[in-house]
Parts: structure tokens; C-alpha cells; sequence
């Protein structure tokens, strides 16, 4: 059986659809941004990119956590 997926990467699928580029481009986004808190880069996606908070939230948190150098 299938693991289900929590936490920020939950919002996956849906953000992918939603402004149809895979994550990973989201991701490495987040991670050149010269922006360096959390909620300066929510704000940054949300006004640029046109996402929504919980989206742009969930990526970043997640972008984050691995590590901005990778």
C-alpha cells in the first residue's frame, strides 16, 4: 500500500496542475531567489507568480527544509 504524502509536499500535485510547471522548477526557483525569509518568498511567488498563500507556502517551506544550496 501506498505511504500517503504529508506535510508541504502534499501540495504537490495540485500546485503542478494549477500553474502547470513541475515542482522542481518552483523549487530551484525559491532556492536562486535573492529573497532569503520564508514569508518574503510566500510574498514574492503570491505577487510575481500569482499564488496563492497555502501554495506558495508549501513550496517554500519545503525549498527551505532541504536546503536553498542544492
Amino acid at each position: 500500500m501506498a505511504e500517503t504524502v504529508k506535510g508541504p509536499a502534499s501540495y504537490f500535485p495540485a500546485i503542478e496542475k494549477k500553474y502547470g510547471r513541475p515542482i522542481g522548477d518552483w523549487q530551484q526557483l525559491v532556492r536562486e531567489s535573492p529573497l532569503t525569509k520564508h514569508m518574503e518568498l510566500v510574498a514574492w511567488l503570491k505577487s510575481e507568480h500569482g499564488m496563492g498563500h497555502g501554495h506558495a507556502n508549501a513550496l517554500v517551506a519545503h525549498a527551505l527544509a532541504e536546503g536553498r544550496g542544492r
